[in-house]
């Protein structure tokens, strides 16, 4: 099974998100993988200059195993939670197909993976996608806006700050889904680890969760 968590912008749980359905589900045995992209010497996860935003064209990619639970990286997060394994994947901005043989190769080799990106629904079909809504993140990126219609669930965080602050985005593109509601620091609820579960049970597509956009043309 292949679960992906993505969200409207930066910094509104998404990770957490992930972390909690680990935790809540630790006999699914999971394979967790953050994917970051770059763009400019900027790290898209962060904001900010790192190590990750290295332009090599004969390099154009990077993943990297965690091996340390306690080192406060997204990646040791998924490790702490219970994660059997838990890979960081860099790119530049619009470069992920470089990684996609790497990416297939550790999928291939998982029981159940969830992945935190956007990026990765455009090569890969998931078994579930969850979309990560904060009504208090007034920003709401278009390559976001693009897989919205793609979700099998929404996560809403911060309930109790009212309507959505967003411009340009169709609220039947998400209001008519599946809702959880959830408060942080709690990011996943019992009812969503139950939704997870019985879907996984349920479910006869491989792990690696599809075909890519190329596979799909005809």
């Amino acid at each position: 099974m292949l679960v992906v968590v993505g969200g409207h912008t930066r910094n509104i749980g998404k990770t957490s998100v992930v972390a909690g359905l680990i935790a809540a589900l630790p006999d699914m045995n999971w394979t967790a993988i953050k994917i970051t992209q770059f763009g400019h010497g900027i790290c898209a996860s962060e904001g900010d200059a790192c190590q990750c935003a290295v332009e090599d064209p004969e390099h154009p990619y990077a993943v990297t195993e965690e091996k340390d639970r306690a080192n406060g990286t997204d990646s040791s997060r998924f490790l702490a939670a219970g994660a059997q394994r838990a890979y960081w994947v860099r790119t530049a901005a619009g470069q992920l197909g470089h990684a996609l043989p790497a990416l297939r190769r550790i999928l291939d080799t998982s029981a159940h993976a969830i992945v935190e990106s956007n990026s990765i629904l455009q090569f890969f079909r998931p078994d579930l996608y969850f979309a990560v809504l904060d009504f208090a993140a007034e920003d709401f990126k278009q390559t976001s806006l693009h897989y919205l219609d793609r979700a099998d669930a929404v996560v809403l965080t911060r309930r109790g700050t009212g309507r959505e602050r967003w411009t340009g985005v169709a609220r039947k593109l998400w209001d008519s889904k599946p809702r959880f509601y959830v408060q942080p620091p709690q990011y996943v609820t019992q009812a969503m680890a139950a939704w997870v579960r019985g879907r996984a049970n349920s479910s006869t597509t491989p792990s690696r969760g599809g075909t890519s956009d190329a596979d799909k043309r005809p």
